[in-house]
């Protein structure tokens, strides 16, 4: 008869949220003086700087080995994950830029709202933008094409806020002029490249809330066409 023999199963080691919270600070912790002292000036760099700049632009700048601070990034990005920061450390459009939490935008939204106005795009402005994201490069005549109405003053004031430029003339006769989205364009609406464009669907909801919004706006009594300012978002007839 063979003889059967039992065996013990093994528990399997878990890990708490608590624990793998935990695992960035551990990490910082154990870093050098001196790590920790570059780790301080690499999160007041991303913290001034308006645009987002690379670990190799930051490192270059300080005269730093790259590998060093691409390190002490990745740990700073992991600091500012936890719950407790209100701000985050992401990359966007190729660097690395300071923002505040997708989960906390409403309430601070609703705090910067009631200390002023916020500055929106008008649909014609959404739409062009639209356009342009999605058929870079592509040409004044092409967007006319596409919209079927004239932009003129839309392009304009697109360029102004620096979410398009230019990018140089097609080679076809007349050699319009080409347009391309821009870094702003990518800070403004939170994408670290042009693959993290919303889908067609989803710019579609973004077109009904300006369209409402729009339309509340017009509703308002007291709000007046000599009242309201001149952006220069009108489109020419």
């Amino acid at each position: 008869m063979d003889e059967i023999i039992q065996t013990e199963s093994i528990p399997q080691e878990t890990v708490s949220a608590d624990e793998l919270l935990a695992e960035p600070a551990a990490e910082a912790a154990a870093l050098s003086i001196d790590d920790t002292q570059l780790k301080a000036v690499l999160e007041a760099i991303v913290y001034v700087t308006e645009d987002p700049l690379s670990a190799v632009q930051i490192a270059d700048a300080l005269g730093e080995p790259r590998d060093r601070v691409e390190k002490l990034l990745e740990i700073l990005v992991a600091e500012f994950d936890r719950p407790e920061h209100g701000v985050t450390i992401r990359e966007v459009a190729g660097g690395y830029k300071m923002g505040t939490k997708a989960e906390h935008h409403e309430r601070v939204r609703a705090f910067v709202k009631s200390l002023r106005s916020p500055l929106k795009l008008s649909l014609p402005a959404l739409e062009t933008l639209a356009v342009i994201a999605y058929k870079q490069p592509v040409t004044g005549p092409e967007i006319l094409e596409i919209r079927g109405v004239q932009g003129g003053g839309v392009l304009k004031t697109l360029l102004d806020r620096k979410l398009i430029a230019t990018a140089g003339r097609k080679n076809v006769i007349g050699k319009p002029m080409l347009y391309k989205t821009t870094k702003e364009f990518m800070m403004q609406f939170g994408l670290k490249d042009l693959s993290e464009l919303p889908t067609l669907k989803e710019f579609e909801d973004i077109r009904r809330l300006a369209v409402s919004d729009e339309t509340a706006s017009a509703a308002e009594p007291e709000q007046t066409a000599a009242a309201a300012p001149d952006d220069g978002t009108r489109e020419q007839d």
